[in-house]
């Protein structure tokens, strides 16, 4: 009996093996199959990648290049310019101050005493026309009274004497002794009566301007009481103007090669070239001055009608000529992150943009060192509108849906 339970025990646990390793089959399977399909998966993505990376490559071919109608770079303004090497004058830069040449400023001044009155309003920057009267002096209501009116009566006295003496002097009747006495009394009343002369209304004194120019200041009000040979107004003319450069005194010995200049006023972009505008180098300073360590370099030029006599200005003193330099126009410069680039065109309508490195400037044209080597047609004007185009260039074309 025994033996009958041991055999039929014996029996169970084989089954129990064989349905053990049944059930161990499938999972294996199905851990293979998920191995399998984590491996395919991986596989996808590395192909994936590999379209990514070819659509990238792809793309950034052609993100250089800036895509802009003929059109609209017309409408736009763009202007192309071919660059060549060509010369290019040495540039020292310094600081100075457009002024009114010497004799180009006049103070008027009271030429009797008497009270103020303007024969128009007189506003600081209004222009004047010579041998306008600006300014009355009127002494009618003072106890001396009017000087103009004394003058005249001593004129018109001197005038009737002499007139009577110059028909008498031939008969003798008037000693030439005499007479002489009588017109130098004349002369005198007559210099005396023009320097006072009245002003159109009759009464007081007119103070006239010199010459056709601007008035600067004026130093009195309606109303005040002057002495003989007080300021009244300054007038400046500003046809012709000097321009003063003060250079370090360490760049002293390259002042001798400096023959012209062009410079930018503090309130405008403008660049002016004196040599357009009959500009001419007086001189420059052999010392420095006592409290600075600066040299003066002065230059006179006419001024084309909007500079602004006083202003100050950022002076491009141009020295000995270099050959073969690349240059480009001011404007066709563009900055990034302190990265120069300017714009070069390709064809009709097709655009890249380009790192340079820049050197000297003369305030118009801007020496390049690296990055353009001559023929290359660059974008001299409306740049920006090249680099707005190249930022709608940028978005891409298609999508990718995963």
């Amino acid at each position: 009996m025994k033996k009958q339970i041991w055999i039929a025990g014996a029996l169970g646990l084989a089954v129990l093996a064989s349905c053990g390793q049944r059930g161990s089959r499938p999972d294996a399977h199905s851990h293979e199959g998920h191995d399998h399909g984590v491996e395919a998966v991986e596989h996808d993505h590395e192909h994936e990648g590999h379209d990514h990376e070819a659509e990238r490559t792809g793309h950034g071919a052609a993100s250089d290049e800036i895509t802009l109608a003929p059109e609209k770079a017309r409408a736009a303004g763009i202007v192309v310019e071919t660059i060549q090497p060509a010369a290019f004058r040495n540039v020292l830069v310094a600081s100075g101050q457009v002024l009114p040449v010497q004799g180009g400023e006049h103070t008027l001044v009271a030429n009797v005493s008497g009270v103020v009155s303007f024969a128009r309003p007189v506003i600081e920057g209004m222009s004047v026309k010579k041998q306008e009267a600006l300014v009355t002096v009127s002494a009618s209501h003072l106890q001396d009274g009017d000087p103009a009116e004394r003058a005249r009566i001593a004129y018109e006295t001197a005038r009737t004497e002499y007139e009577r003496a110059s028909k008498l002097v031939d008969s003798r009747i008037v000693s030439q002794k005499e007479f002489n006495a009588i017109r130098e009394n004349y002369e005198n009343a007559r210099v005396a009566y023009e320097a006072l002369r009245p002003a159109e209304g009759g009464k007081g004194v007119a103070v006239r301007a010199a010459e056709d120019g601007f008035v600067k200041t004026c130093l009195v009000k309606e109303g005040d009481y002057v002495a003989v040979g007080q300021p009244l107004l300054t007038v400046v003319q500003t046809n012709r103007l000097y321009l003063r450069a003060e250079v370090p005194e360490r760049c002293y010995g390259e002042l001798s090669g400096v023959s012209s200049a062009h410079f930018r006023t503090s309130y405008s972009d403008t660049v002016y070239k004196l040599q357009e505008h009959a500009g001419r180098l007086l001189s420059y300073g052999r010392t420095s001055g006592d409290a600075s360590f600066y040299v003066p370099v002065i230059f006179e030029f006419d001024n084309p009608g909007d500079v602004l006599p006083g202003a100050y200005a950022e002076v491009f003193l141009l020295g000995r000529e270099r050959a073969n330099v690349i240059s480009i126009p001011r404007s066709a410069l563009t900055e990034e992150q302190g990265v120069k680039f300017i714009y070069l065109q390709l064809d009709d309508e097709c655009y890249r943009k380009q790192a340079v490195v820049t050197g000297a400037t003369d305030g118009d044209r801007i020496e390049i060192t690296a990055g353009l080597k001559g023929g290359e047609r660059v974008v001299t004007q409306g740049a920006i509108y090249v680099k707005l185009a190249s930022a709608s260039n940028a978005i891409p074309a298609h999508t990718h849906n995963h």
